[in-house]
Formats: structure tokens, C-alpha cells, sequence
């Protein structure tokens, strides 16, 4: 079998096994990302050194989205998209769809900072005003 599946019921560093998933672009937004308080390993805040073996639930925030994830190997070596599926079982929720993102009001890029009364207007339209 090749080279990055020897083993692949060891345990791992969190960190790099995040990455090899191409869960992170770089181990170090990976390792930052577990500093942050965004990864979690079966419920609880981890640090990048922290080991992760088969059946370890892990949940991260990657760029705003939820992501829930289970160990299937644990690997070391970066591995290619297509081999992914072997190495974890993606249980995330779908996305919102796009009405609701949609829905969401947005500033025109550059307008500056609102103003006290687009506050009250934007806080009107979401219903926050009492």
C-alpha cells in the first residue's frame, strides 16, 4: 500500500493530521486554528499537539463554517484529494441555503462605517429594536 498508509491506526498530532486531511492550507493555519480555540477532539478544546486516533470525533471552524469530522486513519503525509475519503467521514451540517445568506443586509464595500442612524435602520430590519 503506499507510503502515507503505514500505520494508519497509530495516533497523530492533531495539528498535522488537520492538514494532510486538507482541512487547512498550511500545518501553521492548522496549529494556529487549534491555539485559537477553534478545534475541538470529542468535545474538548485541543492543543496542536494533541494526539487524534481512528473514531476520534473532531469539530473545527474553518473560515466561518462548522465542520464536524471522524477519524477514520490517521495520517501524517499531506494526501490528495481523492484519497480523503479513506482517511475521514465528513459528518457536517449542509450549508444555509443562499436565501438565507442572501437575506442578510450588506454595506457597498467602501461606504465607511455606518452611521448612528443606519444602525438603527439595520438593527429595524433585523428586529432587534424593542
Amino acid at each position: 500500500m503506499r507510503k502515507f498508509f503505514e500505520d494508519g491506526n497509530a495516533e497523530r498530532r492533531l495539528d498535522s493530521w488537520i492538514w494532510a486531511v486538507r482541512l487547512f492550507k498550511t500545518r501553521s493555519a492548522a496549529a494556529a486554528a487549534c491555539r485559537g480555540g477553534h478545534v475541538r477532539v470529542n468535545g474538548s478544546p485541543a492543543k496542536p499537539g494533541q494526539r487524534v486516533g481512528p473514531d476520534d470525533e473532531i469539530r473545527l471552524r474553518v473560515e466561518g463554517v462548522e465542520k464536524i469530522v471522524v477519524v477514520v486513519r490517521a495520517i501524517t503525509k499531506r494526501v490528495g484529494a481523492a484519497v480523503v475519503p479513506e482517511c475521514m467521514v465528513d459528518r457536517s451540517p449542509p450549508p444555509p441555503p443562499k436565501e438565507v445568506l442572501a437575506s442578510v443586509p450588506r454595506r457597498d464595500r467602501g461606504a465607511g462605517r455606518p452611521t448612528k442612524r443606519d444602525r438603527r435602520e439595520i438593527d429595524r430590519l433585523r428586529g432587534l429594536e424593542q
